[in-house]
């Protein structure tokens, strides 16, 4: 299959918890409390891994640490994909939404340290 995504995407492991989901008609889902795995994250989104059955097109707040320098990303994550897992999880592909591209740099420098 031909990769279509602009961003290369970089293994990582990162365990968090959604606690409320938002959309932007003012509906918000609350007291979640569903655990997520990060599976590989880029420039423009993540993937990760979940037993909770999460809407499409619904954002939550999230935040990253990436990199050896443990770099703090906060940003908002809109879910767009969802697929069938293993087992009763599923897999979900989501977009970072408005991270300053000057940010950048937190990417970068943790590709540069996977690649040593």
């Amino acid at each position: 299959m031909e990769e279509k995504r602009k961003d290369k995407r970089l293994p990582i492991t990162m365990t968090l918890e959604i606690s409320s989901l938002f959309k932007q008609d003012n509906i918000l889902l609350s007291n979640l409390d569903a655990p997520i795995t990060v599976f590989n994250v880029s420039k423009g989104g993540l993937g990760f891994s979940s037993a909770n059955d999460l809407p499409l097109g619904f954002y939550f707040n999230a935040c990253l640490t990436i990199g050896t320098n443990d770099a703090k990303l906060y940003c908002v994550v809109k879910i767009i994909r969802k697929e069938p897992g293993e087992g009763n999880e599923f897999t979900y592909g989501c977009e970072l939404v408005g991270i300053a591209p000057v940010l950048a740099y937190i990417f970068d420098d943790y590709e540069k340290a996977l690649s040593k």
